[in-house]
């Protein structure tokens, strides 16, 4: 059996250490091991439930005097699925005496909205469409998962249970409030992606078998809107939809909707209400049809449409649809209106719609477009009145149309690719011939701020003739570390521009501030030393929540306020008035854990700066050596280590057992600029297993008590591709691999994120066969368990497809590996059964074998 080899960077002392984890603790049985997982899952589970999301302030004057309450998404205690929370803030004060409470105090805070009402507990109780869209958005929590508020009504819009709920608090009630059920009497099955009318909150759409529908909660009515797709469920005989964004569009982009309700009411003449919701229409005939079989207790097959690296990617067409209101609330005259010619006509460059919207006042849509390559992008901003019925073009008189279909007003091109990202936020227009927003740019390999104001000049439509006239740009923050992808708060009143940014350090996410109209350094609002997650600010700036957490502190929540100086550009000062959750009680109930530590080093070879975690095993004793658990990722858009609370339950369990765990960074990763992800760019799987290997070595040279012969490498995903290339290409250096849901081979992956890196097979053969495991299956080794493959076989995103690849090329190569599999999982696995079997599995198999 190959082991490796002692290094020149490894203490000579080691010969005479003795192994750590055999006088550790003894072999643990399967029922041990399941315990110790079971005990742990809900203490973390406990943990993370505890941690408030999904914050709205709402401000009002009651009884005359101002009232804010801050709503929110949590589990209470003795719970498991979320629901609506709020607290009231008035008369809050934050002392030092607060670190000393116990739990059950501060969360008095806590109240719920809502009465106690049905609920379900297990992802089978959601529908297909429903399980879909929470594997694009990663959703593993219960009950409530999101909710919408009308601020002109005080009504919440939410979905749970399977069903759809509204509830008002106009008057800040204290007793729990009876959610109303929305039931539809016309359609059965599931409604997804709600959204309330900002006009009249009595009018709700939502997406119903891959059409836009719409209900008047009023009238307990609801009408079909579009008609695109037939209703047959046969993907490969009905592949349109309206309201529905692509698969790569969710999955690649992170844009999970396909429609936008108008956010102003136009005016008219007569009693009746125009409402207006832009919309895609999504035509796949062209799409690549895949099946995926379920097998067990109920087996069928589903179809689908997946773009393949290479192949065809679905045709997008904006549209509008126009409904009128009338008196008695009814939806009559509905008028279907197009563009006036096909932005794929005006832009024959663009292959992909990433983002778009109403201007705020309605007047506008923005669309951001990305070529193929996803290396050139374009802003653009269509008229509304470029969006003509089928009538117009049959009137001749009416043809010509003074103004322009689009206006382009920014563009970017890069050599690397270009990243998608939330930061704009357009501001009221005071001149009809310009407009001026806010944009973030990594024009300089580093995500930076800029108020740009555009020209709105006519330009002929033709290919080419499109370029944006500038009239402002002005970079606001040239900090050396980036912007965050996220959404802006805008304070357009003290002209200031909230967002978060690693500016301080790449390991932790802060809050910070700039003048936009008189840029100076920007000022952080958040504690440093720890790293901060969800947050948000009333709508007057006057109040902030955030949650944070370090590596050795589990999340926890602060409502702040926010102080300024008026005399003053940039002065604001955050005072943080009260803790929303108290974790010391829980704390204690955690078994000991060791605390990770950051390490950092240079690069001998690239001379690049590198970031890494290391967690100790419990009761350490310097004096031995410890089997290593080497944990991997090293795809991009992805940063395993930072300042932040990791609740990777089997790492954590893993020092309990006498392992030590290494976690590395490594080029390519996010969050360190656009350079330092471009070192993967054309060659997958190269450079992100040397860098793992020079800093596993370089940290057991720092340590001493690393035993490098022993070494297992585990992940999941692109970890699971990075780690059957540790083992195949350095079997010296790794004596085993878990690797979970591995893309096996570039070919077979999508569109959207293969091509971003790698670009088409037809371009990049060379990259595509380099960074293919199924052309290095003869470089595995020939001992027995060595090789542990896991994969859920219902996996929609990287197929199940890809581990029955590499199993075929295995056999024919005469390899040993091991197979475990999850007949009802997909890419995630979500059942708590299954975690439980997949985490001691892992375990017991390490202990076995490492």
């Amino acid at each position: 059996m190959a082991t490796g080899p002692t290094t020149s960077q490894v203490s000579e002392e080691k010969d005479i250490l003795k192994p750590g984890a055999e006088s550790h603790n003894k072999k643990k049985s399967w029922l041990e091991l399941r315990n110790l997982v079971s005990s742990t899952r809900r203490q973390q589970t406990s943990l993370a439930n505890r941690v408030p999301v999904e914050f709205t302030f709402v401000q009002k004057v009651i009884d005359k005097k101002k009232a804010t309450r801050l709503y929110f998404l949590g589990v209470p205690p003795g719970n498991r699925e979320n629901t609506l929370l709020y607290t009231d803030l008035d008369n809050l004060q934050y002392t030092e005496q607060d670190e000393e409470q116990e739990e059950g105090q501060a969360s008095a805070n806590w109240k719920p909205l809502l009465v106690s009402f049905r609920g379900i507990f297990f992802s089978s109780g959601f529908s297909k469409e429903e399980q879909l869209l929470r594997e694009r958005k990663r959703l593993g929590s219960l009950g409530i998962t999101a909710y919408e508020y009308h601020r002109q009504s005080s009504k919440f819009l939410f979905q749970a249970c399977g069903s759809v709920f509204t509830c008002t608090d106009e008057r800040f009630e204290n007793q729990p409030l009876r959610p109303k059920e929305i039931i539809s009497y016309s359609i059965t099955g599931t409604r997804i992606d709600c959204k309330l009318c900002p006009s009249d909150s009595n009018l709700i759409a939502f997406v119903h078998e891959k059409n836009i529908w719409v209900t008047n909660v009023a009238m307990s009515e609801d009408t079909q809107l579009t008609f695109t797709h037939t209703g047959v469920p046969d993907a490969a005989k009905d592949p349109k939809s309206a309201g529905v964004a692509s698969y790569i569009i969710q999955e690649e982009f992170d844009r999970y909707s396909g429609y936008w309700w108008q956010p102003t009411q136009p005016a008219t003449a007569s009693k009746k209400k125009i409402h207006r919701i832009l919309y895609e229409e999504v035509d796949e005939s062209n799409v690549e049809l895949m099946h995926i079989t379920h097998q067990g207790f109920d087996d069928h097959t589903d179809y689908f449409r997946y773009p393949r690296a290479g192949t065809c990617n679905a045709k997008v067409t904006l549209k509008v649809v126009e409904f009128e209101m009338s008196e008695d609330g009814r939806v009559s005259n509905i008028v279907w209106k197009n563009l006036m010619e096909e932005l794929q006509s005006i832009f024959p460059w663009m292959e992909y719609i990433t983002r778009l919207d109403w201007t705020p006042d309605g007047k506008y849509v923005w669309v951001q477009l990305l070529n193929r390559s996803q290396q050139s992008t374009a802003l653009i901003l269509i008229p509304f009145s470029s969006f003509v019925s089928e009538d117009f073009f049959l009137k001749e008189s009416l043809v010509t149309n003074s103004d322009p279909i689009v206006y382009v007003i920014y563009e970017e091109h890069s050599d690397i690719w270009i990243n998608v990202h939330d930061c704009i936020h357009f501001f009221p227009q005071t001149n009809p011939e310009e407009i001026s927003f806010l944009w973030a740019s990594e024009a300089t390999c580093i995500r930076q701020l800029y108020f740009i104001t555009a020209q709105l000049q006519k330009k002929e439509m033709v290919p080419g003739n499109l370029k944006p006239s500038l009239l402002k740009f002005h970079q606001l923050t040239h900090q050396e570390a980036e912007v965050l992808p996220k959404k802006l708060w805008v304070d357009e009143s003290r002209q200031l521009v909230f967002y978060k940014a690693l500016h301080d350090t790449p390991l932790e996410e802060h809050v910070y501030v700039i003048s936009y109209v008189d840029p100076q350094r920007p000022i952080r609002l958040t504690p440093l030393g720890f790293s901060v997650q969800d947050m948000q600010f009333s709508l007057d700036f006057e109040y902030l929540v955030y949650n944070l957490s370090n590596l050795a502190t589990p999340h926890f929540c602060m409502i702040a306020r926010l102080e300024y100086v008026s005399q003053q550009t940039l002065a604001v000062t955050r005072h943080d008035i009260s803790k929303l959750m108290h974790l010391s009680t829980a704390l204690t109930t955690m078994p000991f854990q060791p605390e990770p530590e950051i390490f950092t080093y240079q690069s001998p070879s690239t001379r690049e700066t590198m970031y890494g975690v290391i967690i100790k095993p419990v009761n350490f004793d310097p004096s031995k050596l410890y089997p290593v658990v080497h944990y991997v990722y090293g795809g991009p858009q992805v940063q395993l280590v930072s300042n932040a609370f990791q609740g990777m339950r089997a790492l954590r369990l893993c020092p309990h057992l006498g392992y030590v765990v290494v976690m590395l960074d490594n080029r390519g990763s996010s969050k360190r600029g656009l350079r330092f992800e471009g070192y993967i760019k054309h060659k997958l799987g190269i450079c992100e297993l040397e860098d793992q290997v020079e800093g596993l070595k370089w940290i057991a040279g720092q340590k001493g008590y690393l035993d490098l012969s022993r070494v297992a490498v585990h992940g999941w995903s692109y970890g699971g591709y990075l780690s059957l290339m540790a083992l195949a290409k350095r079997p010296d250096v790794y004596k085993v691999a878990v690797a979970g849901a591995p893309v096996t081979n570039w070919n077979s992956y999508d569109t959207g994120y293969t091509e971003r890196y790698m670009d088409t097979p037809m371009n990049n053969a060379t990259g595509y066969q380099e960074g293919s495991i199924l052309n290095i299956t003869k470089n595995f080794p020939d001992e027995e368990n060595r090789l542990l493959l896991i994969h859920g076989m219902i996996d929609e995103n990287v197929h199940f497809h890809h581990t029955s690849q590499l199993v075929d090329k295995l056999v024919k190569d005469c390899k040993p590996y091991q197979l475990l599999v999850y007949p009802q999982e997909r890419h995630g696995i979500r059942k708590p059964d299954t975690y439980e079997h997949y985490e001691t599995s892992i375990l017991s198999w390490l202990q076995q074998h490492l």
